[in-house]
């Protein structure tokens, strides 16, 4: 139902307007607020997840073989030793 009283369709197109400004403002604020973050964030150096795995893989590869050399060279000191 659509009122016939002008002042009141005015009043509507204002609060309409007004709500429209405001999720603009709203989503520009957003907007500015990630660009600064990323501004701030540029300067950090982060890895990706995949980098991250690929090096854990690497180290825990790295520590199987320290431990795997570790007890051959205790196997032969305590060859050596009985001699």
């Amino acid at each position: 139902m659509q009122s016939q009283n002008p002042i009141i369709a005015d009043l509507v197109k204002i609060a309409n307007s007004a709500a429209g400004t405001m999720a603009g403002m709203t989503r520009e604020a957003r907007e500015s607020a990630r660009e600064r973050l990323r501004e701030a964030m540029g300067g950090i150096d982060f890895v990706s997840r995949e980098e991250f795995d690929t090096v854990k893989a690497m180290a825990q590869k790295a520590r199987e073989q320290a431990d795997a050399l570790e007890a051959k060279v205790a196997a032969l000191e305590a060859k050596l030793s009985k001699k």
